[in-house]
């Protein structure tokens, strides 16, 4: 099967705060013929992320659809911003790709299908507008039934958000994977369903509900996997999101939690009045907060260095994590996840002693229905 072709618009944003482009670019299955940034018109993708496939990086849509040579499928909006709202700057670009011919894909909180002009240019054009952040229709609250996949289930959490939560999740399944752990990736954010594919966008869920949309989706992996790894969103400190962190621990009924963190953080991004705690204090909150609904310890740290340029210095960052915490530690992306792993079956979580190659598919994104 051809994979689709895609441009990604990261205007003005493009690496350090495009961190849908980024998940797009290191995990999705598509492939992502340019990167549209004003900016950076001229440079290549590689020019500032080493470790993901290359494209031109263009001013335009217009100039996306030349690079690829008038074959594109889709264009993907690639900036998540806070509050997840639509800048008028991307219209003519959006406009651009409906008229082109192509899909265009958002995780945005402001849908594409509820904007009068963009939903009658897409109809006329024949194309769909996705937006991957409308929840199901038929949502409803938790049973409790998490607790009864055969799955053993495994969830990151944070100490803030943007810490790497999603990016530990498919670090952590893809080494499971190459351990013959037969694991799966659960998303919950936009990002993660535009890279699997499928899930549910938590943080757009009535509150009622958002336990109940993680349970439906575990339902619907959980009795054909040994692993599940559930993408946490925000941290249960945040003064914004912590509603979001407590709906998807309670839903997943998790066995193990693994702590995310981004080396240097002091205080909460965006709302930096707000200092995180120490490191320690959220072993304690994040078990205290799980126990009453169903048991779960903090068995790994997930330290995301990639702000420390020196490779002694995010060693010693990691093993400040490990030793605060309490906790074996890594960096997944500069050193893998392959201790994480190790602390996860040392947890009794996740082995199939007769397991072979693992039987999911090559990609740790598989296991769900589709995004639309």
């Amino acid at each position: 099967m051809d994979h689709e072709r895609i441009a990604v618009l990261a205007h003005e944003k493009f690496p350090d705060r495009a961190k849908t482009a980024l998940g797009v670019l290191r995990y999705g299955d598509q492939d992502v013929l340019a990167v549209l940034d004003r900016d950076r018109a001229g440079d290549r993708v590689r020019d500032h992320v080493a470790d993901v496939s290359d494209a031109p990086i263009v001013e335009s849509f217009a100039d996306a659809h030349a690079a690829a040579d008038g074959d594109l499928d889709a264009l993907y909006i690639g900036i998540a911003p806070i509050g997840g709202g639509f800048d008028e700057s991307w219209r003519g670009d959006v406009e651009a790709a409906i008229e082109a011919g192509c899909d265009v894909v958002s995780g945005l909180h402001y849908f594409l299908n509820e904007d009068a002009e963009l939903a009658a240019l897409a109809d006329e054009h024949g194309v769909d507008l996705v937006d991957v952040r409308e929840p199901d229709d038929d949502l409803t609250v938790a049973s409790g039934a998490s607790g009864d996949v055969d799955a053993d289930v495994v969830l990151t959490v944070g100490t803030d958000c943007s810490v790497g939560k999603m990016t530990a999740s498919l670090e952590i399944v893809s080494a499971a994977r190459e351990r013959g752990i037969d694991a799966a990736f659960v998303p919950t954010g936009q990002t993660g369903i535009m890279i699997a594919g499928w899930g549910n966008p938590i943080d757009r869920v009535v509150s009622d509900f958002a336990a109940g949309a993680v349970e439906d989706m575990l339902l619907e992996v959980g009795d054909d996997r040994d692993l599940l790894v559930v993408e946490g969103q925000g941290s249960i400190v945040h003064p914004a999101y912590s509603a979001v962190t407590c709906g998807i621990l309670h839903g997943s009924m998790a066995d193990g939690l693994v702590l995310c963190h981004a080396a240097g953080r002091e205080a909460i991004h965006g709302y930096e009045s707000f200092e995180l705690p120490p490191l320690a204090d959220y072993v304690d909150l994040y078990e205290d907060l799980a126990a009453p609904v169903r048991e779960a310890s903090v068995v790994a740290g997930a330290v995301n260095t990639n702000g420390v340029a020196d490779d002694e210095a995010a060693a010693e960052a990691v093993a400040s994590f490990a030793d605060e915490t309490g906790v074996p530690a890594t960096d997944p992306v500069r050193h893998g996840a392959g201790d994480i792993v190790d602390a996860v079956v040392e947890a009794g979580l996740g082995a199939n002693p007769d397991a072979g190659d693992a039987a999911g598919g090559d990609r740790a994104t598989e296991g769900g229905g589709t995004a639309e």
